[in-house]
């Protein structure tokens, strides 16, 4: 399965409305800049349909975060992301509350008030501090929440995640439940730095992406960088596909092909010969190790 987009335009359709079939999620996508394929179209409406969270896997740089970006869009809706990293905890993902206003309310009370209302007050929605899992569920308007590098997470996180994403609802001790009113769509991308629990993915629909086909991604530049002659689309991403091929640290990304197009249109070349691929190397290779292979592979004289 490949691919299909590295971006979303700057303004979304008149329709914001939820999908109404694939073929629907197809055509609004492209409105917004993201190519799709049948896969992709069926797997985001089934995930609507459904009110499944659906997980988007394949390797960094294959337009997973900007699925999200473009539903949103395309839906009118607001995204709200939650950058995974290890060492994130519930306090960064979900709430917490505001300790220095806290103390500051502490600090303020009068000598005779009964210590168990101060603590009433201090520990209510004015002190309160939402994550994204908490803001997603606490909207009432449209959403798309990004659950983006699941797997750069630590274990434990999963099984905060299991807990909301099961019910769409938090319990904070000191105020309640708060359940979702609206369920967001959830989307979660995973570059397989490591397994995710199976528990996880029970819950979720499964979408796999990998880097376009050729055809698809010089439709992609097309699309992205107005003004490029389709031969050197063309040329431009058998070049990108021939540097994915070769055993390097970080293969180009959809993004960088585009980066790469823009950069021969800013320079004014309509060829991208072994001179021109020798002075740009650097917009889609960041490793000095990457370039020194693809110089010798490719047999480029600068």
């Amino acid at each position: 399965m490949t691919a299909a987009g590295t971006g979303h335009g700057s303004e979304a359709p008149a329709d914001h409305a939820e999908f109404a079939s694939p073929a629907d999620v197809d055509r609004r996508l492209a409105e917004v800049g993201y190519l799709t394929d049948e896969a992709i179209a069926t797997t985001v409406y089934l995930a609507q349909a459904l009110g499944k969270p659906l997980l988007v896997e394949g390797p960094a740089g294959v337009g997973k975060t900007e699925l999200a970006k473009a539903v949103a869009t395309a839906q009118g809706a607001e995204l709200i992301r939650l950058q995974c990293y290890e060492g994130l905890d519930e306090a960064r993902a979900l709430y917490e509350f505001n300790y220095k206003k806290q103390l500051l309310a502490i600090q303020a009370a009068s000598g005779d008030r009964a210590w168990q209302q101060t603590h009433d007050d201090i520990f209510s929605e004015e002190f309160l501090l939402e994550r994204p899992l908490l803001a997603a569920i606490r909207r009432t308007g449209p959403t798309v929440l990004l659950i983006d590098e699941a797997d750069k997470a630590d274990v434990e996180v999963e099984g905060m995640l299991l807990e909301v994403l099961s019910d769409f609802q938090v319990t904070i001790p000191e105020l309640g439940t708060v359940a979702a009113v609206r369920r967001p769509f959830v989307l979660i991308t995973s570059n397989a730095a490591r397994e995710l629990s199976e528990a996880l993915k029970r819950r979720c629909l499964y979408l796999h992406l990998d880097y376009p086909e050729p055809e698809r991604e010089r439709d992609i530049v097309l699309a992205r960088v107005p003004g490029i002659e389709a031969a050197l689309a063309e040329q431009l991403v058998r070049t990108v596909g021939t540097l994915r091929d070769l055993e390097i640290k970080k293969a180009p990304s959809i993004a960088e092909s585009v980066d790469w197009a823009r950069t021969l249109l800013a320079l004014g070349l309509d060829e991208l010969d072994e001179a021109a691929v020798a002075r740009t190397l650097g917009v889609v290779l960041k490793h000095v190790s990457d370039q020194e292979r693809a110089v010798k592979e490719l047999g480029l004289k600068g």
